[in-house]
């Protein structure tokens, strides 16, 4: 008898300063107009929630998030290009918002290019929406690209 294929084994974990090399090889492969290195490492010293998806010891994705004054501000979720379409961005998702949840947001920012429908498809689904736009806020090929402000209100857990 055969064994079955194992899935991978992937866990999220609070981003280190050593994986910062391999986030932003991720962002590089990603985005075509990547963060640097050191907005990572800046992100890390004020504090800002940084996880990291790692699937079998490589980091297969991440996100970093603001939080004050009760509201949350998605900085940055990404997911490997070759890890696209296995969940990875729903599972980043879904940890970010409960991780604003349990620190006492009421309420979770995004902004999103209007290219990235993939993306937008995944915030509707999961209950984000749209609030307004940026004109401009992104660096595009042709100039900027507006962002859409998205958002989504956190009710208190049921009991």
């Amino acid at each position: 008898m055969s064994a079955l294929p194992s899935s991978p084994v992937a866990a999220l974990r609070p981003m280190r300063e050593a994986d910062v090399d391999a986030v932003f090889d991720v962002e590089c492969r990603a985005y075509e107009f990547p963060w640097t290195a050191g907005i990572f490492r800046d992100c890390l010293r004020a504090d800002y929630m940084a996880w990291v998806l790692d699937v079998e010891g490589a980091i297969a994705g991440y996100f970093l998030m603001s939080l004050a004054a009760g509201e949350a501000h998605v900085l940055n979720i990404c997911v490997a290009p070759e890890q696209q379409g296995h969940g990875h961005g729903r599972r980043l998702l879904r940890a970010l918002i409960q991780l604003a949840r349990t620190r006492g947001a009421q309420r979770i920012f995004l902004e999103v290019r209007p290219s990235n429908r993939r993306a937008i498809a995944l915030y509707d689904m999961e209950g984000f929406n749209e609030i307004g736009r940026r004109p401009r806020y992104y660096p595009a090929r042709d100039g900027r690209e507006d962002a859409i402000v998205m958002a989504m209100e956190l009710l208190p857990a049921e009991i």
